[in-house]
């Protein structure tokens, strides 16, 4: 198997003579196509809606894409939620999902009138004193601890993650929140991340319906959606099998009229709050090989670095690479690919087969839709680049320039410091 980018030389050189490398692209035509395959997919549940993750890719022109696809917003922040209300998503439009929130944003999250999703027990209290009474609807993130299985497969282990409340603190929330007037509720859990499996999303909704069912019978709660979250995933590598949307939506079907259905419960939304799978095939790093290095091994050193993309630095994350215009050629050499910060771990690849690569080349780096600009930093001074739209009628258009020295000084500007750098 292979990858394929998006665009092709000819566009990225023509977009880099106006964009210098490093940028982020991002392939409109595609974003819109699995945004609408998402809705395709789910349409059998009358309230499914999409909060898309906005930490994954948090720029306004590729939101307002989704939007038009009825899509809402998931923040953890208050600065996403400044910036879905700046494009229009307010209201049951926005999802606020957080963990250790400081009492000021669930104000703020309340204002602009977004569903609340309690991470736990201990910020009913919070919440209540911060805003005088509780909201009529709220969302409580359940976290059933253990190991989370797949057949015969670990996914991934909650009971050692931060987020959610215990089977007992789930129940005994509901209870409380019911007596101080809640009257419409949500549970919400994500339990496992980047699955490459159909079977993820309908073995989860099983665990949260059948919860949903016992919480229902046990307290008397009125539950209007059930909130999958995210974790469908992408496949990074050739070899990996892309999940089906449609099967793993017909899954979810088939787990909800199992279980909800019979106990009364068939006019529970399904919402999800997915990022990479929404937008991370349909984003490339394109950077330029700019120096080699022959020492112990071969190193071709590009001008992006791990400010640009974090992944492969922070958790040895696989990207496929393409070296653009030699497609076609043998991978006959060995490389590690690098940027330039002063740290061992920004490599974008190690010992990766590639044709050879010469000076001037086009490295396109695949699958950095979500979690690459998202994730970038400022170590070593090093400023993020551009991101830019391949729009369907294969024009582009300036999505976010790139940062300047003005803009990494930005923050002195109250001390002489910043006049003497900016003079």
């Amino acid at each position: 198997m292979s990858k394929t980018p998006f665009t092709t030389k000819e566009k990225l050189e023509e977009i880099a003579v106006v964009y210098p490398t490093p940028f982020h692209i991002y392939d409109e035509t595609g974003i819109r196509k699995n945004a609408e395959n998402l809705k395709k997919a789910f349409s059998w549940n009358k309230g499914f809606k999409e909060y898309f993750a906005v930490k994954a890719t948090p720029n306004p022109f590729l939101i307002k894409i989704l939007r038009e696809y009825g899509c809402g917003c998931d923040c953890s922040s208050v600065t996403e939620l400044m910036l879905s209300k700046a494009i229009g998503a307010v209201g049951d439009d926005v999802m606020f999902s957080s963990n250790d929130t400081p009492a000021s944003e669930f104000k703020y999250a309340n204002d602009m009138g977004a569903i609340i999703n309690l991470d736990d027990i201990t910020h009913i209290d919070i919440l209540e004193k911060t805003l005088g009474k509780l909201p009529k609807k709220l969302s409580c993130r359940y976290n059933p601890g253990g190991l989370f299985k797949i057949s015969n497969s670990i996914m991934d282990n909650p009971g050692d993650a931060k987020y959610g409340m215990t089977t007992e603190q789930l129940f005994e929330a509901f209870k409380i929140l019911k007596s101080k007037g809640v009257e419409e509720f949500g549970i919400h859990a994500f339990l496992a991340s980047n699955t490459v499996t159909n079977e993820y999303y309908p073995t989860l909704a099983k665990t949260l319906f059948e919860v949903a069912v016992k919480l229902k019978n046990g307290t008397g709660a009125h539950i209007t959606f059930i909130n999958l979250s995210g974790g469908i995933g992408i496949p990074y590598r050739p070899d990996q099998t892309p999940n089906d949307i449609f099967e793993i939506g017909n899954g979810v079907r088939s787990v909800y009229d199992r279980v909800l259905v019979p106990a009364g419960m068939d006019d529970v939304a399904i919402y999800t709050e997915l990022g990479r799978f929404m937008m991370g095939p349909y984003g490339a790093l394109v950077t330029r090989a700019i120096n080699q290095k022959h020492t112990h091994k071969e190193y071709i050193g590009v001008d992006a670095c791990a400010v640009n993309l974090m992944r492969p630095a922070m958790y040895g994350a696989y990207h496929h690479i393409t070296v653009m215009g030699k497609e076609n050629e043998p991978c006959d050499y060995k490389y590690d690919v690098t940027g330039s910060l002063c740290e061992n771990n920004d490599k974008f690849a190690i010992d990766r087969m590639l044709p050879k690569v010469d000076m001037g080349d086009l490295i396109y780096i695949h699958d950095t839709g979500a979690h690459g600009f998202a994730m970038g930093y400022n170590y070593n001074g090093k400023l993020k680049s551009a991101e830019i739209l391949l729009k369907e009628d294969g024009s582009f258009e300036l999505i976010r320039r790139a940062e300047t020295p003005e803009d990494y000084f930005r923050t002195f500007d109250c001390f002489d410091f910043y006049k003497k750098v900016t003079e």
